[in-house]
């Protein structure tokens, strides 16, 4: 008979307590399982089971000398070379892109005015685009009212540009790209600006004929000199030939080099705010001026865009208005702070800024904006000399628990002077190259001679700007605290 089940003491469930009587009266069963012994050198019997068990020994010595066997790996197909185009095979196709792209803009400018004005189709449309292209390389055309030889300076910039671009694009395709070889790199240069040259002998004598007279060799002495200018610009950058280059140069002269593109620069964009300025404050008449052409919309906008193709040039007259030289309008004309001489004046939207005559006590603040350009380039000369020097020192003593700060009083006076009054001849030499750049004759009559004269403008701002660079700098020496 089951005896009564007993309850836990913590418990009044009578499920439990019957759960628990069943363990009690339930009785272990005896199991054998085999087992092998793990031990090594020890005697070992086996559990009784009705059949003999054998043991393992496991020597860990032999197992140690046993031979590696190394399992078979996928095999990799060889590195195929790298295919390289042939120098002349890149030239021409990036040459004859690079021509392609800076002449559409061109074309689509002129052939909207000329198709929606009815006055030509789409032939003389694009031979026009073809002869203002070809006047963005510093090409004369020949018209009825004489030569044309007012470059438009945006215009030549963009194909300056895409002339750099292929210069970059053939390095990279013949397997030149940071080789820092300046031959490769002259070669590449050579190679586009033989294209280029050839291109533009054959293009001048489709303009050439009525109306547009261009002579092919000198189209193609001017094409030959911009596109090696400007593919060579690429070429060395593509190879870090250029950095080659820099590195070996010595310190006051590649730093005073780069200050005077600096400085030549800042110049430049003051002379572009003050033409802006100019404009915006005469902008009724320039809208007049727009209006009196009676060409409708098209041909407003096409007067507008050649204004805007011309900006940079009135950018580089402005800056020669600066630096005290100023510009010609014409034969016998002068426009400078202190004296303003013109005659009649093409109905163009960009002379709408003109100044009616000399300026008074604004005009020496004017004369003050080319003196804080170049103290501004001698500033970042002296600045950019501390942090080149502060990251030496703290390469060289990392972790000796110096002061890695580089003081302003550890940059030799040599090298900051040095550099202050070598970019004076650099920016001369950039401004002046601009200032030639940005004239030339719009005929044969009085306005033959248009643009400041290029050695006025660099004599003045080798002189300036190399003296406000050097001052500039010593001051950024002398009282720039350095950080903490």
């Amino acid at each position: 008979m089951p005896s009564t089940p007993e309850r836990p003491d913590d418990s009044d469930d009578l499920t439990v307590a019957e759960a628990v009587q069943v363990a009690h009266d339930t009785e272990a069963v005896r199991v054998a399982h085999d087992t092998e012994a793990m031990e090594v050198g020890r005697p070992t019997e086996a559990v009784a089971t009705g059949r003999e068990q054998r043991t393992v020994l496991v020597d860990d010595k032999v197992q140690a000398n046993r031979e590696t066997v190394r399992l078979p790996t996928q095999r990799r197909p060889p590195p195929r070379p790298q295919s390289r185009a042939p120098l002349p095979v890149a030239a021409a196709f990036a040459t004859l892109w690079a021509a392609l792209l800076s002449y559409v803009p061109v074309a689509a400018v002129v052939g909207l005015a000329r198709t929606l004005e009815g006055s030509g189709g789409l032939g003389g449309a694009a031979h026009a685009g073809l002869a203002g292209w070809m006047l963005g390389h510093g090409v004369p055309i020949g018209t009825s009212i004489g030569a044309l030889g007012l470059a438009p300076l945006l215009l030549s910039m963009l194909i300056v540009w895409r002339l750099n671009r292929a210069g970059l694009h053939v390095t990279r395709a013949v397997g030149a790209r940071r080789t820092g070889s300046t031959v490769r790199a002259l070669s590449v240069a050579f190679a586009i600006a033989l294209t280029y040259s050839l291109l533009g002998s054959i293009l001048a004598l489709v303009v050439d004929g009525k109306g547009t007279e261009v002579t092919a060799g000198r189209a193609a002495l001017h094409f030959f000199v911009i596109g090696l200018a400007g593919a060579l610009a690429g070429s060395l950058r593509g190879t870090d030939a250029l950095r080659v280059w820099a590195g070996r140069l010595p310190a006051p002269l590649r730093h005073g080099m780069r200050t005077g593109v600096m400085a030549a620069l800042f110049v430049l964009a003051a002379g572009a705010a003050v033409t802006g300025l100019s404009i915006a404050l005469g902008g009724g008449q320039a809208a007049d001026m727009i209006s009196a052409y009676r060409t409708g919309v098209a041909g407003q906008a096409g007067i507008t865009l050649v204004s805007l193709a011309y900006g940079v040039n009135g950018s580089v007259w402005a800056a020669a208005y600066l630096l005290g030289p100023g510009f010609a309008l014409g034969t016998g004309s002068i426009v400078r702070l202190t004296e303003v001489t013109v005659g009649p004046l093409p109905t163009v939207p960009l002379l709408a800024g003109l100044p009616n005559g000399p300026m008074g006590a604004a005009g020496t603040l004017l004369l003050a904006l080319p003196v804080l350009a170049g103290g501004a380039a001698g500033w970042l000369l002296t600045v950019r000399l501390n942090r080149e020097a502060a990251e030496k020192r703290a390469a060289g003593e990392k972790g000796e628990g110096k002061d890695k700060e580089a003081k302003p009083w550890e940059i030799p006076w040599s090298l900051v002077l040095g550099g202050g009054l070598i970019a004076g001849p650099v920016a001369g030499l950039v401004l002046g190259l601009a200032a030639a750049f940005s004239g030339g004759p719009l005929g044969d009559g009085r306005m033959a001679t248009i643009g400041p004269d290029p050695w006025a403008v660099a004599l003045l701002a080798m002189a300036v700007l190399g003296v406000s660079a050097a001052l500039g700098a010593a001051a950024a020496r002398q009282f720039r605290t350095p950080k903490a």
